[in-house]
């Protein structure tokens, strides 16, 4: 038995049926990743099973959140008087952010190498994808930190809500026309970020402070190329994609309102997150943005988790997640000033969604694994008795 039994039985049908689709046209990835990522697999032992492969590269993306959480938990750190992170660590962020990448290219050659693709692996991948996002985006913004010569962490707040918009659109995308486009942004940013890591650990923190172009420094560089990707390619594309289904009438869904109804969750965590953060007596995203990126970050995740649940299975996306519900009371106690300590109230619900979106996770691994009949960790079969 599953903890909970997140996934219907309608679902369950429809992963039955699930057929992955995708299409990758960066050249980046297409001529140089793959070939390498083809490489690679050779190398891997055959009882391997991919979602193993999947979750260690997971996990050196939360040991660089957390190493940077060690040595720079209030991003002060890069900045000028201010002790900086080691070199060492931005050493082992910088290999440990392409290890991430590249595992995260080879578990599908993986799955497919050992005849082990299942649904479940997509979903497992793509889930883990949602929430690396908040750990992808919070160790980088340590290379710049949040004073005179960073990025203030309101401006990151918004720039993590267009990274988190960035990455729903792809599988926004695919659950109205099953078709999976693969963003460009995605290869070249973390070949970059592993760079600039390996970069920074050479030439220190001090070298983002000088400018890159006329009077720009390396931060508005940095904060400009995510915007622009964003509304310039990704946003563009995905609409043209759907729209274009729409007016083919090739869309999975049969009108507009049904088109859009997977926005409606993120855009209420959006206003509830934005509303904290706005109209909060104690300033609650200076006091702790780490926490508060964090608590939004795998919120955001369990909501997308949830629209690729009903994307592979070819199911009506829920209008609301519910998570959402208690959230509401908790934005309301902290901006009225009824919990007089709103850090306490943050780090309480931060908690409660973690612990939350692990269960979530736990609990449809462990639900699809008994439906397929698998291990999700290996690759012999579960014991039949």
């Amino acid at each position: 038995m599953a903890l909970y039994e997140y996934v219907t039985q309608e679902q369950l049908a429809g992963f039955d049926k699930y057929k992955y689709s995708a299409v990758d046209s960066n050249p980046l990835s297409v001529y140089v990743m793959h070939p390498f990522w083809n490489f690679v697999v050779k190398f891997l032992p055959t009882w391997l099973a991919p979602n193993l492969i999947t979750f260690t590269g997971f996990m050196f993306l939360v040991l660089n959140f957390l190493m940077l959480a060690f040595y720079d938990f209030d991003f002060t750190a890069s900045a000028a008087g201010h002790e900086h992170v080691p070199s060492w660590v931005w050493v082992a962020a910088g290999i440990f952010n392409f290890l991430a990448y590249t595992l995260d290219g080879v578990d599908g050659k993986q799955a497919r190498r050992t005849n082990s693709s299942t649904p479940l692996g997509e979903l497992f991948d793509h889930g883990l994808d949602s929430w690396a996002c908040i750990f992808f985006v919070a160790t980088v913004y340590s290379i710049f930190g949040r004073l005179e010569s960073g990025v203030a962490v309101l401006t990151l707040y918004y720039i993590l809500w267009v990274v988190l918009f960035s990455f729903i659109l792809s599988h926004w995308e695919k659950y109205n026309t099953g078709i999976l486009f693969l963003p460009w942004g995605y290869d070249i940013s973390q070949v970059t970020i592993s760079l600039v890591y390996l970069v920074t650990a050479v030439v220190g923190v001090e070298k983002w402070y000088q400018p890159c172009l006329w009077h720009y420094l390396y931060r508005d560089l940095f904060s400009f190329m995510i915007i622009v990707c964003s509304f310039t390619v990704t946003l563009p594309m995905s609409l043209y994609n759907v729209l274009k289904g729409y007016r083919s009438n090739t869309l999975k869904h049969s009108s507009m309102y049904e088109a859009f109804l997977p926005f409606l969750s993120p855009v209420l965590l959006f206003v509830l997150s934005t509303t904290w953060v706005v109209l909060s007596p104690s300033n609650i995203l200076e006091l702790q943005p780490r926490i508060f990126y964090l608590m939004v970050g795998t919120a955001f995740a369990n909501v997308t988790c949830k629209l690729i649940v009903c994307q592979m299975s070819n199911t009506r996306c829920q209008a609301l997640s519910w998570l959402l519900l208690p959230m509401t009371p908790v934005v309301l106690l902290a901006v009225t000033g009824v919990v007089a300590n709103e850090t306490l109230l943050l780090y309480l619900w931060t908690a409660v969604v973690v612990l939350a979106h692990i269960h979530y996770g736990v609990s449809v691994v462990k639900q699809l694994s008994n439906h397929f009949s698998i291990l999700a960790f290996s690759l012999k079969k579960p014991n039949s008795d």
